[in-house]
């Protein structure tokens, strides 16, 4: 497979002017996603080499690589959808994402609630993603970039619940740090998102 190389997107003016959110704590946050994205870069060129002979479930270069390709490439992804998400004006819910909100949740305030309460466990991330199996939305938790925890669903929403998300702003505050979060969503991007599904 030929190497193409990822270049890291840029934020969002909105992003770092948010009400609860630094502009320090975005300025350092977008720093590591270009980590990754430099690391995915780096990876996806080794594997061009990679001797595959060797391939081996315990250990061998091409184990290696691939796993760790899994976690750079989903700090991209995870990033990039969580830096979209952010620089609105949040509130409640507007457009699609209301109204599949209010069908899978029964309410904007339980679903509220409930991505707190699992941004509150998770280690890692949390995503509202659409499972395409289940025909629903819901608030799914991983602990690491690379453990989403279920295939053939799409996030629309990615809560990044990594300490370097919020302690500059919030030392061990978590909670205080996904409010700030809700009140910088931006659901114009949620929506476009949820449009892209093409739900009927």
């Amino acid at each position: 497979m030929a190497f193409v190389e990822i270049k890291a997107q840029e934020l969002k003016p909105a992003t770092l002017n948010m009400d609860g959110i630094s502009k320090k704590t975005m300025e350092e946050h977008y720093k590591l996603y270009q980590g990754y994205v430099n690391k995915t870069n780096e990876i996806r060129k080794k594997l061009e080499t990679a001797d595959r002979t060797t391939a081996n479930q315990t250990y061998s270069d091409l184990r290696v690589l691939k796993v760790e390709l899994t976690f750079a490439l989903g700090g991209v992804k995870n990033h990039e959808i969580y830096f979209a998400n952010l620089g609105g004006k949040g509130g409640k819910a507007t457009g699609r994402a209301s109204e599949v909100i209010e069908k899978d949740f029964s309410s904007f305030e339980k679903w509220a609630e409930d991505l707190k309460a699992t941004g509150l466990a998770a280690r890692g991330w949390v995503w509202l993603a659409y499972d395409h199996d289940d025909g629903r939305f819901f608030n799914f938790l991983g602990d690491a970039q690379n453990t989403f925890p279920v295939w053939n669903a799409t996030p629309v929403l990615a809560l990044d619940t990594y300490e370097h998300a919020y302690y500059l702003d919030y030392a061990t505050n978590r909670g205080a740090y996904i409010d700030a979060f809700m009140r910088n969503l931006d659901w114009d991007d949620v929506n476009r998102r949820i449009a892209a599904l093409n739900l009927k």
